[in-house]
């Protein structure tokens, strides 16, 4: 009965997931916050890196929490954050709009984060025989968030303007993730899924406390990897439809641009995470760099359908680092501690959302994002080396 209730727990944290996928579609609200409280698209841009650099901390502070408190009540505790995020974003005018930063980007970004960590945490220690299956499962769902949302939103904007659309969402994903997180709750100790026989090299691994990670080198390796496979992306992001205009694309098409890149993160996160069950961690790692190496290259000059497939290879990318690193985490320091050890692995992501779109702002003053695109890829052959240093995760010291 324990082993068929963790597929509930699984299908719980998908939707919890699905909700909080809301942090990757600033590109769609951007335009039209910024024109309802007359701010400086350049500036409203930013919003997007200060939600990606709060996720993070998000993750840290849920995973220490949930360690402590339990998944249930601190995944209760981020569906406040988000819904309170979201629904304050509609109470700002424009005598202030900067403050978007601390609801949108402070709040709804530490809400974000800390529903985000304990899912995964949980669901893995639920499925130690299926690990890469369960991890891909859960952030796919995070990344098809865009699939429904970006148009959803799109068509609440125009009817019902950017307050009352926020303040739908705001309520609406208070409520749902709110309801699925009393689903969400850690396995008895001991437990072992039916059929599950625990290698020796398993069984006996050791749990890393947080403390004990960040004397290690492969903690080192995984998050400056995780910082320097990501770039690709955090330059696209907050720019996917504006972009994807210049490269000339209908705003429609551009518009399905972003809710492509939400399929593609989720074909990515399922796909990279299965085949890493089949081919190894490491494998699927440098697989991933060097499928944003190609298609930041590609961007370089690329226009119209091959933009688009460009952004998806990306996308792609994205959503694969997502489920690989969050698996190679478990199985190089343990689960005992996962929350908080994933959240420290992923200030590299956080590092990267805020350093790389800053620069590119920089390289691209004059409207050419040739730069940006090289610096792309030649951050990924960073990566690409520094995963071929790893040790596998049994032998990992």
């Amino acid at each position: 009965m324990k082993t068929q209730k963790r597929y509930y727990i699984l299908a719980a944290g998908m939707i919890i997931q699905f909700c909080a996928g809301v942090i990757y579609m600033w590109s769609v609200f951007k335009g039209p916050i910024a024109a309802h409280l007359n701010w400086a698209p350049v500036s409203a841009a930013l919003t997007s890196s200060v939600m990606l650099s709060m996720f993070v901390l998000g993750i840290i502070a849920g995973g220490y929490a949930q360690d402590k408190l339990g998944p249930r009540k601190v995944t209760l505790a981020g569906s406040i954050l988000i819904g309170a995020g979201m629904a304050s974003t509609a109470l700002i005018t424009g005598d202030a709009p900067w403050l978007v930063y601390v609801s949108y980007g402070v709040i709804g970004g530490l809400g974000v984060g800390t529903v985000y960590t304990c899912t995964i945490a949980t669901v893995q220690k639920w499925f130690p025989d299926r690990r890469g299956f369960a991890s891909g499962m859960i952030v796919s769902a995070f990344g098809l968030s865009l699939v429904a949302f970006a148009p959803l939103a799109k068509f609440l904007l125009v009817t019902l303007g950017v307050p009352s659309t926020f303040l739908t969402f705001g309520i609406g994903f208070f409520a749902i993730i709110g309801f699925c997180s009393f689903f969400i709750q850690n396995p008895p100790v001991g437990f072992i899924p039916d059929g599950y026989i625990p290698t020796k090299a398993v069984s006996q691994r050791r749990q890393y406390s947080p403390k004990e990670i960040i004397m290690t080198k492969q903690y080192y390796l995984l998050a400056g990897a995780l910082f320097f496979t990501l770039p690709a992306y955090f330059i696209l992001n907050p720019v996917f439809i504006s972009l994807g205009t210049v490269r000339g694309l209908s705003d429609g098409l551009a518009l399905l641009g972003v809710s492509l890149t939400g399929v593609s993160s989720a074909a990515g996160r399922l796909t990279v995470s299965w085949a890493s069950d089949k081919i190894g961690r490491k494998a699927a790692m440098i697989s991933v760099a060097v499928i944003i190496l190609s298609a930041a290259l590609v961007m370089i000059t690329g226009k119209g359908v091959l933009f688009l497939i460009c952004i998806m290879l990306i996308s792609f990318g994205f959503g694969g680092a997502a489920s690989v690193y969050s698996a190679m985490t478990a199985e190089s320091f343990g689960t005992k501690y996962g929350g908080m050890n994933f959240g420290l692995v992923m200030l590299g992501f956080g590092g990267s959302a805020l350093t790389f779109p800053i620069i590119s702002s920089r390289l691209t003053a004059g409207g050419s994002y040739t730069s940006s695109f090289i610096l792309a890829a030649a951050t990924c052959v960073i990566a690409i080396l520094l995963v071929s240093l790893m040790k596998n995760p049994d032998k990992t010291t």
